[in-house]
């Protein structure tokens, strides 16, 4: 099975690139020979900096796949992201064909990894986002509250997060959603903290879950509690982070749904923008904007050793 770091939390720092690729069969020799260099790098700074937990995930859009391997299958889920578009609120889509998420406690490192993403692949592709995140207090969302506390744990993490058996040419590769969202921190901030744990469905100081009679139907953790027809709890597994320019009045979160199948990320999604019933969407979204929208193949590592030696 052997995936990439797809079940881990957050860390303290991470930096999400993503890269366009203009031309396809030019870049395939220079992002094939990067995925050769890429767990030696890796490894190169966990030697130098053991305590650190650095760690590097890349994915691959729709096209890029298609384009960079065009004698293999295309994983059963991946296309790209199509807009959701509410009465209200939009998922928007953007494009992106190499994702690399870095992660570590400290961010002079994963600079430096991501210098060598740039200087191998400057002459094939060109930018489309790079964002820098951070651990925001005690692993709080830039809004004031715990982020990621219905994230599975351990064994049901990794299930969660990976392909199993019913794509079999892609076991331990993992679909990842990814989203920025600005929020609008004036209006959040002139809300009780009443409202804003109505709005979340968590309480802010200590996180502990609103009942059942307390929440609204449209509260954050409402919408995107999903189910099988069975009645089985479907699970993502997230690792946002915060980031912000201060100066330009920005402050926002990276969301990034780490899944096994995107169908179950894209229901979250659905419920959120449209509502289930329509129009009961996420009151999270009168203060905060989906910016961005990018689905992504993030390959196994048996998977991606393989891609290098195409």
């Amino acid at each position: 099975m052997n995936p990439q770091d797809i079940a881990h939390r957050p860390g303290e720092s991470a930096i999400f690139i993503i890269l366009g690729l203009p031309d396809y069969a030019k870049a395939q020799a220079p992002v094939k020979d990067f995925l050769g260099k890429a767990p030696a790098l890796v490894r190169s700074l966990a030697n130098r900096f053991p305590d650190l937990g650095i760690s590097l995930n890349l994915g691959f859009g729709a096209q890029a796949w298609t384009g960079l391997f065009p004698n293999r299958p295309k994983p059963k889920e991946l296309k790209p992201f199509e807009e959701i578009k509410g009465q209200k609120h939009v998922a928007v889509s953007t494009p992106g064909d190499l994702f690399f998420h870095l992660r570590a406690s400290r961010l002079d490192v994963i600079v430096e990894l991501a210098s060598f993403i740039s200087a191998d692949l400057a002459e094939v592709s060109v930018p489309i986002d790079e964002t820098h995140g951070f651990r925001y207090l005690d692993s709080r969302a830039i809004i004031g509250f715990v982020d990621g506390t219905e994230n599975p744990e351990a064994e049901a993490a990794l299930k969660a997060a990976a392909i199993g058996e019913e794509d079999p040419e892609f076991i331990g590769g993992s679909y990842a959603m990814t989203q920025k969202y600005l929020h609008d921190l004036t209006a959040w901030n002139q809300l009780p903290v009443e409202e804003q744990e109505k709005v979340i469905g968590r309480r802010k100081y200590d996180d502990r879950e609103l009942t059942d009679e307390a929440k609204p139907d449209n509260a954050h953790n409402v919408v995107t509690n999903i189910s099988s027809e069975d009645g089985e709890e479907l699970k993502i597994v997230r690792a946002n982070i915060a980031f912000a320019n201060p100066s330009k009045g920005e402050y926002g979160t990276y969301f990034i749904g780490y899944a096994g199948t995107f169908s179950t990320t894209k229901r979250m999604l659905e419920n959120m923008f449209v509502g289930n019933p329509i129009g009961n969407t996420d009151r999270l979204l009168e203060y905060s904007r989906a910016i961005s929208g990018t689905l992504f193949f993030v390959p196994s590592k048996d998977l991606l050793a393989e891609l290098a030696e195409d």
